[in-house]
This record gives C-alpha cells, sequence and structure tokens, in this order.
C-alpha cells in the first residue's frame, strides 16, 4: 500500500476539520438535527480513516473546537465532552484500521468505523459521568448515544466506507490492498 506525504495528509485533514463546522450550519436548520444526524462525526471519521491517528486526532479535538468558536455550535457545555468523544473516533478509526487486514476492504471499514463509534461513545460516556456531567444516568447516556443518534450511526454505517472506497478509486487517498495482495 502506498502512502500519502504528510502534506497531503495535513490538507485533507483541514478539510476535514471545516467540514466540521460546515456540514453542522447545514443540518441544524432542522430543530436537534446535530443530536439525530451527527454530521459533525462523519468528517471526523473519514479523517481517522484516511489521514492517520495523529490527523484523525487532531481532526477531532479541533473540529468541535473550530465549529464552536465560528457558529456557537456545539455550545460550550457540550464542547468538552464533544471534543473527547471526536477525539477517541479519530483516534480509533485510524489505529483499527491500521492495525487490521482482514483481506477486505469493506471490511476493514466497517471494522474500523465500528470500533470508533463504540470506543467514542464509551469514553465519552465516562468522561461525562466522571467529569462533565457528575451523576449522568446510564438511561440518559443509552438514549442520547445510541437511540436519538441512530438515524446518525445509520447514515455513517451506510455511506462513510462507500466515500473512503470511492477517494480510493478515485486515487485521492492509497487504495487498501494491491492487486493480487487480497479483494478490494
Amino acid at each position: 500500500m502506498k502512502t500519502m506525504t504528510s502534506i497531503k495528509q495535513m490538507t485533507l485533514a483541514a478539510v476535514c476539520a471545516a467540514l466540521c463546522v460546515v456540514l453542522p450550519i447545514a443540518f441544524h436548520s432542522v430543530p436537534n438535527a446535530g443530536s439525530v444526524f451527527l454530521p459533525m462525526h462523519i468528517p471526523v471519521l473519514i479523517c481517522g480513516l484516511i489521514c492517520g491517528w495523529p490527523y484523525g486526532l487532531v481532526c477531532g479535538l479541533m473540529g468541535p473546537l473550530l465549529s464552536s468558536i465560528i457558529t456557537g455550535m456545539p455550545p460550550a457545555a457540550i464542547l468538552p465532552s464533544m471534543m473527547v468523544e471526536c477525539g477517541i473516533y479519530g483516534l480509533t478509526a485510524s489505529l483499527v484500521l491500521k492495525f487490521l487486514r482482514t483481506g477486505n476492504t469493506y471490511a476493514d471499514l466497517y471494522i474500523a468505523l465500528v470500533a470508533a463509534m463504540l470506543a467514542g461513545r464509551v469514553i465519552s460516556g465516562i468522561a461525562k459521568a466522571l467529569i462533565f456531567s457528575p451523576g449522568l444516568a446510564m438511561s440518559a447516556w443509552v438514549g442520547s448515544s445510541f437511540v436519538t443518534a441512530l438515524p446518525g450511526i445509520l447514515i455513517q454505517l451506510v455511506f462513510l466506507p462507500s466515500v473512503v472506497f470511492a477517494l480510493m478509486k478515485a486515487g485521492i487517498v492509497p487504495v487498501r490492498y494491491a492487486k493480487g495482495e487480497a479483494a478490494v
């Protein structure tokens, strides 16, 4: 597998961080759309899947911060836990993808994506319960992280592997498996 230059990784990470500001603006015209459709998670997960763990982590930390500074979304009360959650998304997606080699690009992407989505939610829930929102009820965490967010989770599972695969096919990011190495 070819690797990207650090300039290309930084550029793609910057585009993803910018999308962390732009996508939520588009979705927030609908009430509660941010917590339902999770528009900020999309570019962070993509960044983690295509750019590597340092860039995924930084995008996950900086995306919510930039969005909050520029647009006021997420609000200051939610910002720290959102930064933790998104940072873990970018970090985990990238690390799982780095070390996982099933021989199938889609399988690798789905496993990394699901692992990141679970790790981000669990660590964010722990951080909320211990630091940001002490006394947070487990039912409130499950409701907001899994039930309310179900449409966003489905959007991510349906579209993100195909987006990354399309970026590979377009030559924007390296193909995961060379011809003959394993099936793409």
